[in-house]
């Protein structure tokens, strides 16, 4: 499998980061900070999955960079850059929720989703004890298991996954968007984690997934594992993927979504 080395560095990684992550959350959590709004949170385990993710990178890849939420980003000589999520989907982390992840990503070129070029990745979500993986041109995977996205569906049969905003002017937006959008899908699923939604597109668990507003952690790894098991990955119109927009499908789902989306000016 092509770049087995990085991906074997990402799996272990964030399985370590997960592991621990896990444990702070039997132990009890607790708010650290807010950033964007009062319900945009980190909590101090956050803090340390990245810490302890940095320090695990550093001592196997020296001279790569990093990227992450909490830490900012560090620039190396080597090329690459690791993108990490300490934890996606905080929130359900301090509610005890179970849909939570650990996201670690290693691109080529500058750490910018609009030019990047994602080389492997692994998404790890210990409440359910799934690890999904991916690098370029070598598939994806479950827990080992071969991924491929759900058959092609009519947009009224599609599950669709999606994410919203801290901001609450934006939040007003995307649910007028989803009141547009709910009478001509199968459902909406909000599960809070951005990186499983990719995920999840790529298990086939859901048909499309899309959202507006992601930094490059939420779904660095997450669109690589979704494209790697056949999803088009795209922003709007000829866009990549990126904060503006993020939409991910089975490719047939992808173009019907899309135009769905654009006349409810999503």
């Amino acid at each position: 499998m092509p770049h087995t080395e990085l991906l074997d560095l990402a799996t272990s990684v964030a399985t370590q980061a997960a592991d621990m992550v896990a444990r702070r959350r039997r132990e009890g959590v607790a708010v650290a900070d807010r950033k964007t709004s009062s319900v945009d949170v980190v909590t101090h385990a956050d803090r340390e999955s990245e810490q302890l993710i940095r320090i695990l990178l550093a001592e196997a890849r020296p001279d790569d960079g990093f990227f992450g939420e909490e830490g900012g980003a560090s620039v190396g000589t080597s090329g690459l850059t690791w993108v990490v999520d300490p934890i996606d989907g905080t929130v359900n982390y301090l509610y005890g929720i179970p849909h939570y992840a650990v996201s670690v990503a290693v691109v080529e070129g500058e750490p910018d989703p609009a030019t990047w070029r994602a080389l492997a990745g692994a998404v790890v979500n210990p409440g359910a004890r799934e690890t999904y993986t991916a690098s370029v041109g070598g598939g994806s995977f479950l827990d080992g298991e071969r991924l491929q996205v759900a058959e092609a569906v009519d947009l009224s049969e599609a599950l669709v996954a999606t994410g919203f905003s801290y901001l609450e002017e934006m939040r007003v937006e995307q649910g007028q968007v989803i009141a547009g959008l709910l009478s001509q899908v199968r459902d909406i699923r909000r599960m809070g984690t951005a990186s499983l939604d990719l995920c999840m597109v790529a298990s086939g668990r859901v048909n499309a997934y899309f959202e507006r507003s992601l930094n490059p952690w939420d779904h660095a790894a997450g669109a690589l594992i979704a494209r790697e098991a056949g999803a088009t990955v795209k922003g709007r119109g000829n866009n990549a993927a990126g904060k503006e927009f993020i939409l991910a499908a089975e490719p047939s789902v992808a173009v019907l979504l899309g135009a769905a989306l654009a006349r409810l000016d999503a």
